[in-house]
Parts: C-alpha cells; sequence; structure tokens
C-alpha cells in the first residue's frame, strides 16, 4: 500500500481553516478514492458494478426518486467499504501480530460491509420485481 502523501508532521492544521479547508478535504478525499482504486480490489470490484448499474438503474426507475434511491444503496456499499478498509489499515499499521481485537475489528468491518450489500441488494430486487409487475 502507498503511504499517505502528506504526515501529520508536514500539514499544518491551524492554517486549514475556510476556503483552505475545503480545498484540502477535497484533495485528501481524491487522493483516499485514487488510493481505495489502486489498493483495494473489493472497491475497484464495487466501483466497477457501480458503474455498470447506472444504466440498469435508469431502465428500473419509475422515478429520478427511485434512481437516487438506487444509486444511494450502491454508493453506501462503496462507502462501507471504505470504512472497512481504514480499519484494517488502521490495525495493519498497529502491527504484523495477531490479537483479539485486531481480528474482531476487520471482522466487524467485514460484516458492515456483508449487511450493506444484502441492503442493496433487497433494495436493487425489489425494485427490479416491481418494475417487472412481479409484485
Amino acid at each position: 500500500m502507498d503511504p499517505a502523501p502528506e504526515t501529520d508532521q508536514e500539514f499544518d492544521k491551524s492554517a486549514n481553516t475556510g476556503f483552505r479547508h475545503l480545498v484540502n478535504a477535497t484533495r485528501f478525499s481524491y487522493l483516499g478514492l485514487v488510493a481505495a482504486l489502486k489498493n483495494e480490489s473489493a472497491f475497484r470490484q464495487e466501483a466497477a458494478l457501480a458503474i455498470l448499474l447506472i444504466p440498469v438503474g435508469v431502465w428500473i426507475a419509475g422515478s429520478a426518486t427511485e434512481f437516487v434511491l438506487l444509486m444511494a444503496v450502491t454508493m453506501l456499499v462503496m462507502v462501507v467499504e471504505l470504512i472497512n478498509s481504514a480499519i484494517e489499515a488502521a490495525i495493519d499499521r498497529i502491527g504484523p501480530e495477531r490479537h483479539l481485537l485486531s481480528g474482531l475489528a476487520k471482522d466487524y468491518g467485514s460484516a458492515a460491509v456483508m449487511l450493506t450489500l444484502v441492503i442493496a441488494a433487497m433494495v436493487w430486487m425489489v425494485m427490479l420485481l416491481e418494475h417487472l409487475a412481479i409484485i
């Protein structure tokens, strides 16, 4: 995994206010997305699936609100995956030795991703079945 482009020692938090804060937050968010796409295979898979689901969502959705709902649950999976990856990176930063609490933290993050995938699948399935007039 690539190290962060800036360390806490190089970043002056006291000068990070107002518009400068917005610029920095946007830049750090962009760097986080690029790093996730580069280093996290699950995030790459979810991003690819999200791109493929956009036209499917346009076809399934009966309204703009339904389309936004489909895209929101799809992006929620990606958000939770990013949080899971952050937990894993922090645990791995602590050290390579195995510890019960480290394992639990990683398992909890993984479980959160799985539950989010189940939620997204349920929403997509109901919307698809409604679109096909099955339910």
